[in-house]
């Protein structure tokens, strides 16, 4: 089962719609069901409390509101072989970029 602070992608309709991090999971009074809040990471972020059976946070398929949903566990590709560690001045044993430093436009009053 998915846990609090992980990240998931919603499917609807066998499509992948949006990644939602799994902010708090607590006890509904029914057996095996619980309320799961998403922070749905999209502009603007937004909430979301779904009542869900453990099957269905464990990725099986349900449907709200006649559409066929999915919540399937977002996992962080590996390091590939060769692959370099990041520091946080960039690539480890390579020489530093020269960065281009770009303004920002000037904010305007009551902004």
């Amino acid at each position: 089962m998915a846990r609090e602070n992980d990240i998931v992608l919603i499917y609807v309709e066998d499509r992948p719609l949006a990644f939602a991090r799994i902010e708090e999971i607590s006890a509904n009074h029914r057996k095996d069901w619980y309320h799961v809040r998403l922070l749905l990471l999209q502009i603007p972020l937004k909430t979301v409390t779904w009542i869900l059976k453990d099957a269905y946070i464990r990725g099986e398929a349900f449907t709200m509101d006649g559409r066929r949903m999915r919540l399937e566990p977002v996992v962080a590709p590996k390091k590939e072989p060769g692959q370099k560690k990041r520091s946080s001045a960039g690539l480890t044993g390579s020489k530093p970029a020269k960065a281009k430093v770009i303004p920002l436009p000037p904010r305007r009053p009551g902004s």
